[in-house]
C-alpha cells in the first residue's frame, strides 16, 4: 500500500514542478474561494494546513470562510469567529468572510462580523436550503452594497437555475460586488447573458471540469475572472493546473493570465473599482484529437466511483488506460496520461483492499488527483 502511495505522490509533485513553469514571471496568485474548519460531510481544513496549502504557491492572498460547520447553529456564530481569528494568525494572507443562514438573524450576523473585520460575505443557497427569490436576500445585498464589501455566492451543483433572481438582486443594488462560484456552472449560459460584460460581477474558477472552464472562458470576459481552488475540496497541483492550461487552451496571454491569477482579486481586496470587461477570448467551439475524447469521456464516468467510495467495476479506468495506447500523434501527451491512470489504477485497487475507512478515503483521494490531472492532460492537450 504506502508503495503505490509514495509513487502517486512523487508523480503528483512533478507536476507541481510543471505547473509553476506556467505561471508568468511576477504574478501574484490570489485564491479567492478558500475554507477553514470542518465541514458535516467529513472534510476537514484546519487553519495551519490552510496556510500551508497557500505557501507552497507563494499565494499573498485569499478570500476564507467557515465550512458548513457541526456548530454551525445559531447564525454560524462560532465558525465566524473561528474564521475571524485564523485570518488574524495568518497575517494578512487570509481575508475573512461571514458566512450567513438566512433562517438565523443574517443582518445582525453579518453586522457583527463586518465590525470586527470580516470583508465579504459568504451565502451558500444549497447547504442552506434557500432559494434566489427568498426575500431574506435583499437587504443582505443592500448591506453589502452599504458596506462596500463583495458576496460570493455558491453557484455550482444541487441548484435549480438562478440568473434570473441573482440579476434582480444585481440590478437592485449595483454597488454590491458579486462573485459567483465554481463558474455559476449550476445556470452557466443565462448567468453569462446576464452578467458577461458586467463590471462588479465575477466567475471564480473553482470547478473539476476542464471543459467547464474552457466554456466560461469562451462567455465570460478576462477581466471577470477569478482564480479559486474551494481548498479542502480543491488541491494542488490540480487546481492552478486546470484553470492555467484551460486559460492558455483559450487563448490567454500573459498578462490576462495575471488578471485571473491575482490582479483583478486584489483590486476587489484593496476596495479598487472594478475594471471595465472587454470581451471574451476563448472560442465557442471545442475541438480535440477522438482518442482525447474517449478518454476524457472515461474518466468522466470514473469521477462518480471514486467520490463516492465504489471499486471500478465497470472497467472504466482501464478502458481509458487502453486508449492511450493509441497512435495519433500525440506521444508525448498519451504517455503522461498513461502514467497518471497506471498509477491510479493501483492505487484504486489498494484503496478496495485498505483496513480502515480513514485510509481507504486517504487513498480515494489521491487516485481521483491522479485521474483529474489525466483528465486536464486530455482535454488541454497542447496547451
Amino acid at each position: 500500500m504506502e508503495s503505490v502511495f509514495e509513487r502517486a505522490l512523487a508523480l503528483v509533485a512533478t507536476y507541481e514542478e510543471a505547473v509553476r513553469k506556467l505561471i508568468p514571471e511576477g504574478t501574484e496568485l490570489f485564491d479567492v474561494h478558500v475554507h477553514v474548519g470542518k465541514d458535516i460531510d467529513g472534510f476537514v481544513a484546519p487553519v495551519d494546513e490552510l496556510l500551508a496549502f497557500l505557501e507552497r504557491y507563494s499565494v499573498t492572498g485569499a478570500f476564507a470562510f467557515c465550512l458548513d460547520e457541526p456548530d454551525r447553529h445559531p447564525a454560524f456564530r462560532a465558525a465566524n469567529d473561528r474564521t475571524l481569528e485564523a485570518a488574524e494568525r495568518s497575517g494578512g494572507v487570509l481575508i475573512p468572510f461571514v458566512r450567513l443562514d438566512l433562517s438565523e438573524d443574517p443582518i445582525p450576523e453579518a453586522e457583527r462580523c463586518l465590525d470586527r473585520g470580516a470583508r465579504g460575505i459568504k451565502l451558500h443557497p444549497r447547504a442552506q436550503k434557500f432559494l434566489l427569490n427568498d426575500e431574506r436576500l435583499a437587504p443582505v445585498f443592500r448591506l453589502a452594497a452599504e458596506r462596500r464589501v463583495p458576496i460570493l455566492i455558491h453557484g455550482g451543483r444541487g441548484l435549480p437555475p438562478i440568473a434570473s433572481e441573482l440579476r434582480r438582486l444585481v440590478e437592485a443594488n449595483p454597488d454590491a460586488q458579486l462573485i459567483i462560484a465554481h463558474c455559476g456552472i449550476a445556470d452557466l449560459a443565462a448567468l453569462s447573458e446576464a452578467f458577461a460584460g458586467r463590471a462588479g460581477v465575477f466567475f471564480d474558477t473553482s470547478v473539476w471540469s476542464p471543459v467547464d472552464l474552457l466554456d466560461s472562458y469562451s462567455r465570460i470576459p478576462a477581466e471577470q475572472l477569478l482564480y479559486a481552488s474551494d481548498f479542502p475540496y480543491g488541491q494542488q497541483p490540480s487546481s492552478l493546473t486546470n484553470t492555467i492550461r484551460a486559460a492558455l487552451k483559450a487563448g490567454f496571454g500573459e498578462e490576462k493570465l495575471r488578471d485571473l491569477l491575482g490582479r483583478t482579486a486584489r483590486r476587489i481586496a484593496d476596495g479598487e473599482p472594478p475594471i471595465e470587461p472587454t470581451t471574451p477570448i476563448g472560442a465557442r467551439t471545442f475541438e480535440q484529437p477522438m482518442t482525447f475524447a474517449r478518454i476524457h469521456s472515461y474518466l468522466t464516468m470514473a469521477t462518480p466511483l471514486l467520490w463516492t467510495s465504489q471499486p471500478d467495476t465497470i472497467g472504466v479506468l482501464g478502458l481509458a488506460l487502453n486508449a492511450c495506447a493509441e497512435r495519433d500523434g500525440y506521444e508525448a501527451e498519451r504517455a503522461r496520461i498513461a502514467e497518471l491512470l497506471a498509477c491510479a489504477r493501483d492505487l484504486w485497487r489498494a484503496s478496495v483492499e485498505s483496513d480502515t475507512e480513514e485510509e481507504r478515503r486517504r487513498c480515494a483521494r489521491l487516485t481521483f488527483r491522479l485521474v483529474h490531472l489525466a483528465d486536464i492532460e486530455a482535454v488541454a492537450a497542447g496547451a
